[in-house]
């Protein structure tokens, strides 16, 4: 009897020792089922696994994977794990579009058609002065689509983002940009898809920063923190901040793999995270929906990707979050299936065509055709 009291009240003494560590760990925010149970090939994720193991995907980090809700697949292939904060660079742009529609939903910020000179009427008056650039709106930034002449693509570009990082004020950058020209080769927007011309924009997202804050009152990382992420139970965060101390929003976020899993389930829930509604549907909608083209395969919306990948089964909708070396937050609606993958490739020529691989070849033959409605 003694011995038995005994060991009881050491397993108690155990358990009372253990209790803060216990009390400082991430929350079970998954159910975390086997890929068989989830809908998932085994063995075709197993053979991902031993392709990434080799090199064949250069240097992938992380692979989550959620169907139906429910953590069915999630590997580490560098020393950081779970915990490891991964920068995803401009996957950041897509939290920044949610922070936009919370705003908006919070009555802070009118709406996607708010002016954005009309943030900053400090910096009045503008170089290269047009009474269009009144007219660019945040809907504009958020469909990389305004008339200012910025292209990421284009080192000749004025509003490429390798200048901006060269000077301290961003905004200013932004705004000082002349309205952009259309030779005969390039459809203006009224001769272009959904009525906007696109190119890809860093200065216009990281814009939207200052805008969310002076709208909020809040900081970004602060106004994220309330109505994004601790709602949702993510860990640790690490922002990165421009030379004037805003949170950078146009890239370098370092979040958890399974964090960066939520923000997909979450849009494919409909703005709902485990009950709780965070972003309204029609703000999921719009943002997930075409609001300009990239190009034939891929459409834009609010700062989601939009593209059909392919199969051997054919074609596949997928809503991207997309950052450079193939970093991608990628929801396939129609199989119900969330997939982050995590690389350091940023200096690998088509990264991008690299991950999409590892999605094509390996995980929508996992999911077979259980994912048909």
């Amino acid at each position: 009897m003694n011995r038995r009291v005994s060991r009881w009240a050491l397993i108690a003494l155990c358990l009372f020792s253990m209790a803060p560590a216990l009390a400082q760990s991430p929350a079970q925010d998954w159910a975390v089922v086997d890929a068989q149970s989830g809908g998932l090939d085994p063995a075709r994720l197993d053979a991902m696994t031993a392709a990434i193991e080799k090199g064949d995907f250069q240097r992938v980090t992380s692979v989550v994977i959620a169907r139906n809700g429910r953590l069915v697949y999630e590997h580490y292939f560098d020393e950081g794990g779970r915990d490891a904060r991964r920068n995803t660079r401009s996957v950041t742009k897509t939290v920044t579009g949610m922070l936009v529609g919370l705003a908006i939903g919070d009555r802070a910020l009118t709406s996607v058609k708010s002016s954005v000179t009309a943030f900053f009427p400090e910096l009045q008056p503008l170089q290269n002065p047009d009474p269009r650039k009144d007219r660019i709106t945040v809907e504009d930034f958020l469909t990389m689509s305004s008339l200012l002449e910025c292209n990421d693509s284009n080192s000749y570009s004025r509003g490429n983002e390798e200048r901006m990082y060269l000077i301290e004020d961003w905004v200013r950058f932004t705004l000082d940009l002349p309205i952009r020209g259309f030779p005969a080769w390039e459809s203006p927007p009224a001769r272009s898809p959904h009525g906007r011309s696109w190119s890809y924009c860093t200065a216009g997202a990281t814009t939207l920063g200052p805008i969310i804050q002076r709208a909020t009152g809040k900081t970004v990382q602060d106004y994220a923190q309330q109505r994004l992420f601790g709602p949702m139970q993510f860990g640790p965060v690490e922002w990165q901040f421009t030379p004037k101390g805003d949170a950078m929003t146009g890239g370098g976020l370092g979040l958890r793999s399974r964090d960066l899993l939520k923000l997909g389930q979450l849009y494919l829930d409909g703005g709902i995270w485990q009950g709780q509604r965070l972003i309204s549907a029609d703000w999921v909608r719009a943002s997930t929906s075409p609001q300009a083209q990239v190009d034939d395969q891929t459409d834009y919306g609010y700062l989601w990707w939009i593209k059909r990948l392919k199969t051997a089964q054919g074609e596949e909708l997928a809503w991207l979050m997309n950052g450079m070396g193939g970093n991608k937050v990628v929801v396939f609606p129609r199989l119900h299936i969330v997939v982050t993958i995590t690389t350091t490739n940023f200096r690998v020529r088509d990264a991008h065509g690299l991950s999409e691989r590892l999605l094509t070849d390996f995980v929508l033959p996992a999911a077979g055709a259980e994912g048909d409605d």
